[in-house]
């Protein structure tokens, strides 16, 4: 890729109109000083004191912010979230970055789903973090509240250039992404190949039709071939591709750390990652790497250049420690710059 065809591709992010559809998370950061530790009277346990707490929308929240950030012209959330003080956070924040929040919808008895991090304010990265806690829903997704998911789909539909799907819970029909609206999302895929329909899921990958999905490459094993590869074989890797391009019907994307993005069309090849230095911090890398995608395919991209827009985002909110980071345009054409030395 040249620097003017990136400039191309980035330039139409602000025609793009997208929804994100799914499990909306708020990562809710608890940042303690050791140095201010006390023990608790009643129990003779350590009590951690708090000193800042840091919140951001999570999981398909996380893809809104590199969304927001990387100029895309129009964000609608599309999900549901609990009446508590989690919901209002998550959906304050969503707005604060101009997305467009009015069909997160409300569910009492739901929980908005929460990942707890307290953390060591004294140690950066990942190195300061403590155990995570978390709140999320384990009963099965309440009938009109699936309705009300699909109601609003087809509703904003015709306005949008691309759907954005986050299936983050693991446990079945618990989350958003049901086996309902699995199933119309790949109608919509059907009916409507000129819209770029972008599903990512840690657990049914396999499950989606008619759209395009993006796994990370021990996933893609792990649920297309052999279970438990721990260091997946280039071979095993297009191998699994083929299958999951063939179930699917359209590209598929799979992510492998550091090495890059490997991609399914027009021929299986592996997009080089951005070599930066550590620390990093991978949280959040995967979802703001299928926003740079899904973005660069919504402008006319090539699922390669893509792919490497994916790699080009993703190295920059990887140095981004204990948050989850979001990459700017203007940070993607030096990234380029360093990407094209590297070779």
């Amino acid at each position: 890729m040249t620097a003017a065809r990136l400039h191309e591709i980035v330039g139409r992010f602000a025609s793009c109109r997208v929804a994100v559809l799914g499990d909306f998370f708020l990562d809710k950061y608890l940042d303690t000083d050791p140095e201010l530790a006390e023990i608790s009277v009643e129990t003779g346990r350590a009590a951690h004191q708090v000193i800042a707490i840091r919140t951001s929308p999570g999981a398909a929240g996380t893809i809104v912010n590199n969304l927001a950030s990387l100029g895309a012209g129009e964000v609608h959330a599309l999900g549901v979230r609990g009446d508590d003080g989690e919901g209002y956070d998550l959906e304050k924040a969503l707005a604060g970055r101009g997305c467009r929040t009015g069909d997160l919808m409300v569910v009492p008895g739901r929980f908005t789903p929460t990942y707890l991090k307290p953390r060591n304010m004294r140690e950066p990265g990942l190195a300061g973090e403590h155990d995570r806690y978390d709140t999320k829903n384990r009963t099965p997704m309440l009938r009109d509240a699936e309705d009300a998911v699909l109601e609003r789909l087809e509703r904003l539909l015709p306005r949008l250039d691309a759907v954005a799907v986050e299936d983050q819970v693991e446990e079945a029909d618990c989350g958003v992404v049901t086996t309902r609206v699995r199933a119309r999302l790949a109608e919509i895929g059907r009916l409507h190949p000129e819209k770029v329909i972008w599903a990512d899921s840690r657990s049914r990958s396999g499950l989606f039709r008619n759209v395009v999905i993006k796994v990370n490459a021990r996933e893609a094993l792990k649920r297309a071939f052999r279970p438990g590869a721990n260091e997946p074989e280039d071979a095993d890797v297009v191998r699994a591709m083929a299958g999951l391009r063939a179930r699917t019907g359209r590209p598929v994307f799979v992510t492998a750390g550091t090495r890059g993005v490997w991609v399914s069309d027009p021929a299986p090849a592996l997009v080089r990652a951005v070599r930066v230095p550590e620390p990093t911090d991978p949280t959040g890398a995967g979802d703001s790497a299928t926003a740079g995608a899904l973005l660069a395919l919504c402008a006319g991209a090539t699922p390669p250049e893509a792919a490497l827009v994916a790699n080009l985002v993703a190295s920059i909110t990887v140095q981004q420690l204990a948050t989850t980071g979001t990459a700017r345009p203007d940070e993607l054409g030096p990234r380029l710059e360093m990407w094209l030395s590297q070779t």
